[in-house]
């Protein structure tokens, strides 16, 4: 395996990193810091820029299954192990303050979250936020997922999470994969029908979020929650 040292010295992260620090450096070295060494003939930098290329950029990257990385020339389980803690250390760094505040209070960080779960999928997933009665995140969970356009979500399957939860709130979100953050009809009536089955169990709809490619819609800045 090549090793960072037989790079040219502008092409060793680590001394830019100490020496710079982590804002100077390209997202490529920054993953080759992780990567440590690239397959043979080749080096860490030149493995990060290939992968960035491969998976189609930074985000779906690091949003990627162990399958897909352990695919990739050069990933072992080691590598592949980090980047997956990588990924996981983002989220719970960002659920991390949604445990400890009013949700309500921190808007763009739920958007932030739910972005970071769901804008790169390339095929439409639900998520539900479960709150409590102080609106803190018990815990967030898929719910549903489907094609290209479409994830059957069905009220009473929310309705029985929220119950095993025991939560007072949600907020329900979704991506399309199209890109476009702009709700659909259907999505405005699944919206409609999800308050009113939550409302009988005494659980709060507090928003329905669209995820696209660069941007989040909340329904209910809109007033149609």
């Amino acid at each position: 395996m090549t090793q960072d040292t037989q790079s040219p010295c502008a092409e060793r992260p680590r001394e830019r990193l100490l020496r710079h620090g982590v804002q100077a450096l390209t997202s490529a070295e920054l993953l080759a810091i992780l990567l440590r060494t690239g397959p043979r003939g080749s080096n860490a930098v030149d493995m990060g820029r290939r992968m960035i290329a491969h998976f189609g950029g930074l985000r779906r990257l690091l949003s990627a299954e162990s399958t897909a990385l352990l695919a990739f020339p050069g990933m072992g389980a080691a590598k592949s192990c980090e980047l997956l803690a990588v990924q996981e250390l983002s989220r719970r760094a960002i659920e991390e303050p949604l445990r400890q505040g009013r949700t309500l209070s921190q808007p763009d960080r739920v958007k932030e979250l739910c972005a970071l779960r769901l804008a790169h999928l390339r095929v439409e997933h639900c998520i539900a936020l479960f709150l409590d009665s102080q609106l803190q995140l018990i815990t967030c969970e898929e719910i549903a997922r489907g094609t290209l356009s479409h994830a059957s979500i069905y009220p009473r399957e929310v309705v029985k999470a929220a119950l095993a939860h025991h939560a007072a709130a949600l907020i329900l979100a979704h991506n399309h994969p199209s890109g476009l953050a702009e709700p659909s009809p259907a999505d405005i009536t699944l919206t409609r029908q999800l308050k009113q089955a939550l409302a009988l169990i005494d659980v709060r709809l507090l928003d329905h979020l669209i995820v696209g490619a660069t941007e989040v819609t909340s329904l209910a800045q809109r007033g149609q929650v």
